[in-house]
């Protein structure tokens, strides 16, 4: 639970358009879709579809690293990382469990599959979008779990995309589309007030010392 009392004290601390602007991104937040990118070799690939999540109100990016381990690029990124929550795994099969678990369906993306193109997808599912590698796409377990394909139409001679411009393209679809949908897309006031705090613990110099203050005065 959210110390109310402590987030209201560490609000004083922005200036109006920081909390105006922490307003303004959280209403558009979601954890209805999330975003899977899997043993993506190159670095700036996964640094631009975490972008692209915050870009389009995805709260969650799942990056598995089960043969490649490297840092997120800050600079390709931007600082989209400080704002994105970011679950590392390990394993593939740890992922899909872990997703499945939270009610999520596995969409597989691939220009390979004849199942679902992009604007026929049904967006009230809660859904997770994975990303194969660049040169050898999706792994067998991604395909074999997967709930369903999803494949972005193309009419010219290229066969597939980047997949940092696949992501992009994907969220801004279905996000647009799911905000004209009755369903109940955005974070809760829980889930908004322990991200506010998260975000102020990211952005306030001297968080710590602030809060210690702040719980020596409270006592």
């Amino acid at each position: 639970m959210v110390d109310i009392t402590l987030l209201q004290h560490l609000e004083t601390y922005l200036t109006e358009h920081r909390l105006a602007r922490f307003e303004q991104v959280l209403n558009q937040r979601t954890k209805h879709f999330t975003v899977a990118t899997e043993d993506v070799y190159q670095l700036h690939n996964t640094s631009a579809v975490i972008r692209s999540c915050d870009v389009f109100g995805i709260q969650e990016v799942n990056i598995i690293e089960e043969t490649n381990s490297k840092r997120i690029d800050r600079e390709i990124a931007m600082g989209a990382q400080k704002w994105v929550d970011l679950n590392r795994f390990h394993s593939v099969k740890d992922c899909i469990k872990t997703l499945k678990q939270k009610g999520y369906q596995i969409v597989a993306t691939t220009p390979h599959a004849e199942d679902c193109e992009l604007y026929d997808f049904d967006v009230t599912k809660k859904s997770c979008f994975f990303f194969g590698r660049e040169t050898q796409g999706l792994s067998e377990e991604v395909l074999k779990q997967a709930d369903c394909f999803l494949k972005i139409p193309m009419v010219g001679f290229t066969e597939s995309l980047n997949i940092s411009v696949s992501a992009a393209i994907i969220l801004q679809h279905v996000t647009s589309k799911l905000k004209k949908t009755d369903i109940d897309w955005q974070l809760t006031e829980t889930e908004k007030q322990e991200k506010k705090l998260d975000w102020c613990k990211k952005t306030i110099k001297s968080y710590d010392e602030i809060v210690e203050r702040f719980y020596e005065t409270n006592q």
